[in-house]
Formats: C-alpha cells, structure tokens, sequence
C-alpha cells in the first residue's frame, strides 16, 4: 500500500497537492478559499478537484440554488399593482368598461392593453363582448383576495431575494405565474462546490505531502547554465479530465457557399456579382416577364421607397426590350401586346433572384463564356419551416455556339455529382426559359426524390435585344434547401438561429455532415 501510495503522490500536480494540504487543514473551505491561500485561480482549483476525483482521492459535491429578483419592471407593479388588478378595482364599480375607454377610466398606459385583456380573461376576473370588457362573478367574488403571484410580488420587494425550493408548495404557483410574464422577475443559479477527502486521500495526507515548485517549461538560460538538471519537472497525466474545448468553425451555410463556388471555379465558371436593391427593368423586365405578371404584386415583391427609381442602362438596350415586350422585336415571337411602361421598370425593389446578373453579365461580356453568381435573394414569404423571406441563391450560365440542350443536363449532372447526388430531370415551365426544366436528387435515407433547381435554355426575347446570337443555358437552387437536406434539418429558422449548441455540436466538414 506504502509503495502504490508513494507512487501516486509523485503524479501528483503541485496544485492538486495544494488542494489536498488546504483540505486537510480544514475540509469546509470552499474552492473560493483556497484558491485565495494558494494564490490560484479557480479554473485551476477545479481543475485540480476534477483530476484528485477522478482518481477517487476526493469526492467533489456540486449544488446549485436558484434565486428570484424583481426586475426594474417588478419592483413598479409590485408597488402600484398588477395592471389587471388596477384594472378590476375599476370594475368593481363600473361593472363594465368600453376598450376604447380603458386607458382614460383605469389609468393603464397604451402598452399594457394586451396584457391586461389577456390576464384578466387568464385569471377570469372578466370577459370581452363586442368590444366592452365586463367583470365576471369570479372577478367580483376576487375583489378582496390576493393571488399567487401578487403575493410573491410583494414578499420579493420586501425581502429582495427569494431562494426557489421547488418542493414548496405555496411558492410555485406564484412563481409559475411570475415566469409567465417574462419581464417582471429574474431567476438567477448560483453554483457551489464543496469537498470531502475520501479514503486514499486521507492516506495520502498519513504518508505526507512534499510541496516543490514544478518547472512546466525550459528556457534557454535553463540549458545553457545546467539548471535543468535540478529542476522538479511537472507530472502529466494523459487520463485526466480536461476542460471541453470549442474552437471556432466555419458556419455551416457558409461551407456550402464555399463548397458550390469551388465547384464553379473547378469547372472553369467565373464569378459575377450585382446590386441587392435593383430596378424592376434588371430584374422583370430584361427576363420578357410582363409588367403585370403576378410575381411583381406588392404581396411577392419588396418595393423600395427611398430611392423609389434607378437608373435604367443605354436607351438603345431600354427600346430593344420595350420592343420585345410589345411586339416580340426581331425575334419572331408577338411579344406580349401591351405598351410597355418605362416608369414601371424604374420601380426600385429588392432582388427576387440573382437572374438579373446573369443578364447584366450577358449585357457587358460577349461569349463564349461561363458565369456564376451566389448571393442573397428577397421575397414576401410569410416565415414558415420550409420559406424565408430572405435566402441564399447560386446560379449559372454558359453561352457558346453550338451548345444545345443535352449540355445542359450534362453539366448538371457534373454539377450535382460533385454535391454528392444522384440527379434526374423533368419538364417544367419558367417565365424567361425554354425549354425549362427541375433537378431532382434522389434521398436514399429518406427513399425518395426532392426538387433541388431549376434549369433551362433563355428564350430568344431575352437574349435579342442583348445582342446575344448564341445558346445560352441557365441554371440555379436554393442554397437553404440544400443545406437543410445536408444536415437533416427540418425548421429552415434553425440556419439562422444563435443556438450556439447545435452549431458546437454539428460537425463539419467540406460543408458534409458526419456520421
């Protein structure tokens, strides 16, 4: 037992030593106290207490309290009143009270009429009919009685602070209540530890410890006058429990976007980019989508005020797509009859995709040619799991001779193979394409096929009046779509979400998620 002792106590840290020579003077300090003693910090007295009980030599006890106060916003209604409260001691006369005359007859401020309706339909101290608020028997009968939580507001603003016991049972309901409001308490843990010195520790104490300041590292005057020789080196003990460690990573969303613009390089595609607020001629107009196409409705499309116009490109590139629009230009098309608008393609909106940079880019750079863009994109979604009112976009075109729809889909296929998935096709139909069609990837978790993106050759009155005489091939997805099926989520908010832990906890890598 005296060699096996012997043997632990030089593994020892000096810390954990110091620990253990604090304890045998007295096992009541705290951790507090003897990093004061010991001139350590916490971090190291804990740490040296995770290490001593790993090896059973302590036992380290760990107990957490909870403690309410009253926010600035508590203190105010535990002096004056809950507003519902304020609110029934007026209806205990008037019996009944129009809304529009609650502010005026009860003395609450604007901000507090939805808390009051709410917690005195809660409480059911009164009721609402057809806009008049009325006390309930229930209410009359509450007049003179105290609830939970107005007993809890009013012993937190005598006492100050109030420890939670849980087992409490006048306590709770109070509390409950309290909690429910958000804004008037706060709960607070407060963490302690305390230490018991086990067995092989009170035997480790008996043999005795030999407290030597320990060299962590060495110097270069250490090995040039000798003294390493007689140094006390520092133990390391490869099974100690050490402090979990998270080191800053790439977002998740961001790998992907680096991921998918990689791939485009790889392939040879040059990068573009263009303005978040564009005028409606870049983003509509220039694509042969007519001016009252439903997807430029106010409840589809966010319009800017402030500038409410922009600058449109050359009047020749302006007339060519007016003439399009009207009578299908020298494209053979009939265009779609109407006089088209000039105001209305100044109209300033936020980019419903990042199509309109494929066709500036068109406008600017004479093929052959391959382009991509990744970029934010804007739309009047209500937020739902599945849509965003704000997300990411890529897309990409080639422009050359000769090249035809079957290299589309070959460069689709590159292009998703490179993702990791297998891809199919099917027709489909888009305002500024054709022929058009949607990518869909096959799930094998989930045995089944998801549309992914769109893709399509752009039609004639799209590329006329750019100049444009060659195919031009176009494709694009979602980035939040893919994203959602690399790492099985199933709330797109949890992309954009500050929850620290999941982000800790998804491992990554090259945007894939691991097993």
């Amino acid at each position: 037992m005296s060699e096996n002792i012997t043997k632990i106590i030089n593994e020892l840290h000096i810390y954990e030593k110091k620990l253990l020579k604090s304890l045998e003077e007295n096992e009541s300090y705290t951790p507090e106290k003897i990093a004061e003693d010991n001139s350590m910090d916490i971090k190291s007295v804990m740490s040296a207490a995770g290490s001593l009980a790993s090896k059973n030599i302590i036992k380290v006890n760990k107990d957490v309290k909870e403690t309410v106060t009253l926010t600035d916003t508590g203190k105010k209604y535990a002096e004056i009143g809950l507003p519902e409260r304020r609110v029934l001691s007026v209806l205990v006369d008037e019996k009944e009270i129009a809304m529009k005359d609650l502010v005026k007859k009860t003395g609450i401020e604007n901000h507090e009429i939805k808390i009051v309706i709410g917690w005195l339909i809660r409480k059911k101290w009164a009721k609402i009919d057809n806009g008049i608020i009325k006390i309930t028997v229930f209410g009359e009968n509450f007049t003179h009685k105290i609830g939970d939580d107005e007993k809890l507001l009013k012993s937190l603003l005598e006492k100050g602070t109030i420890t939670i016991d849980h087992s409490d049972d006048e306590l709770s309901p109070g509390l409950s209540g309290l909690n429910d409001r958000k804004n008037l308490i706060k709960v607070d843990k407060i963490t302690s530890h305390n230490f018991k010195i086990l067995e092989k520790g009170l035997a480790i104490l008996k043999e005795g410890l030999n407290i030597q300041e320990e060299a962590t590292q060495l110097t270069h005057q250490d090995l040039k006058d000798g003294i390493w020789k007689n140094l006390n080196y520092r133990p390391y003990d490869i099974n100690a429990e050490y402090p979990e460690i998270f080191p800053g990573k790439i977002h998740p969303l961001r790998m992907i976007i680096d991921e998918i613009r990689e791939i485009f390089l790889n392939l040879g595609f040059t990068e573009s980019n263009g303005p978040i607020l564009e005028s409606a001629f870049w983003n509509f107009d220039s694509l042969f989508q007519p001016q009252d196409h439903a997807a430029r409705e106010m409840q589809d499309t966010f319009y800017v005020k402030n500038p409410a116009e922009c600058d449109l490109p050359s009047n020749t590139l302006v007339k060519k797509v007016a003439n399009v629009h009207e009578s299908g230009g020298d494209t053979g098309s009939d265009g779609w009859g109407y006089k088209w608008d000039i105001d209305v393609s100044k109209q300033s909106v936020l980019r419903t995709h990042t199509t309109g940079i494929s066709i500036r880019f068109l406008s600017e750079n004479k093929p052959p040619l391959k382009m991509f863009s990744v970029g934010r994109v804007f739309r009047r979604e209500t937020i739902t799991y599945k849509h965003l009112p704000e997300f990411h976009q890529v897309e990409g075109i080639v422009a050359a001779p000769n090249i035809n729809y079957q290299n589309l889909l070959g460069i689709l296929k590159e292009f998703y193979k490179k993702l990791g998935f297998e891809v199919r096709f099917r027709p489909a139909y888009f305002p500024y394409t054709y022929l058009s069609t949607e990518c869909e990837v096959y799930l094998e978790e989930k045995e089944s096929w998801i549309e992914l993106g769109g893709s399509g050759m752009f039609r004639p009155e799209v590329l006329e009046p750019l100049g444009i005489d060659v195919p031009v091939l176009a494709f694009g997805l979602g980035i939040e779509r893919l994203a959602m099926i690399r790492y099985d989520i199933k709330d797109i908010r949890m992309l954009y979400k500050s929850d620290i832990k999941w982000l800790r906890k998804l491992a990554v890598e090259n945007g894939i998620k691991l097993d």
